[in-house]
């Protein structure tokens, strides 16, 4: 299974993510949405899970879980916004992937066989953070995370 990871959109979903994100079995949207038409857009593509990030604070994003627990491909993939709030042992509770954003830095953990990853921000460059999204590849035998930055146009 091929699941688009992306996050801190901000109110601004670029044409390059949409078409690095075509192809995608489901979407996984780790808040800062911005804008709730993003998320209707990306289910034009894929049925899309999301949570609140802390720009979410006001309007229809801000129904948005904070947390959310999602099976996919026989997976337990368990997604929050800031990582530092994560406030469960994902070894103790059987879950394989944790998704976050916030930091708008990509990155790609294990610790105790389970992942870490942050797809980093899609949305308005900031910081010297690249612009990037991620994939999550789900097999019956492996998780294989990839970052990709948008070259943008």
């Amino acid at each position: 299974m091929r699941i688009g990871v992306i996050s801190d959109t901000h109110g601004l979903l670029r044409a390059e993510a949409l078409a690095a994100l075509e192809g995608s079995e489901h979407i996984l949207h780790a808040g800062d949405v911005g804008d709730p038409s993003i998320l209707d857009r990306l289910r034009d593509l894929a049925p899309v899970t999301a949570v609140r990030g802390n720009v979410d604070g006001t309007g229809p994003c801000s129904q948005l879980p904070e947390t959310e627990l999602i099976q996919l491909a026989g997976r337990s993939l368990y997604m929050l916004h800031d990582p530092q709030a994560l406030d469960l042992d994902p070894v103790a509770v059987g879950i394989a992937v944790v998704i976050s954003g916030h930091s708008h830095h990509p990155a790609i953990q294990w610790h105790r066989g389970v992942l870490y990853f942050n797809p980093g921000s899609a949305g308005p460059r900031r910081f010297s953070a690249p612009v990037s999204l991620g994939f999550l590849t789900i097999t019956e035998s492996a998780i294989e995370p990839r970052l990709i930055e948008l070259v943008l146009g």
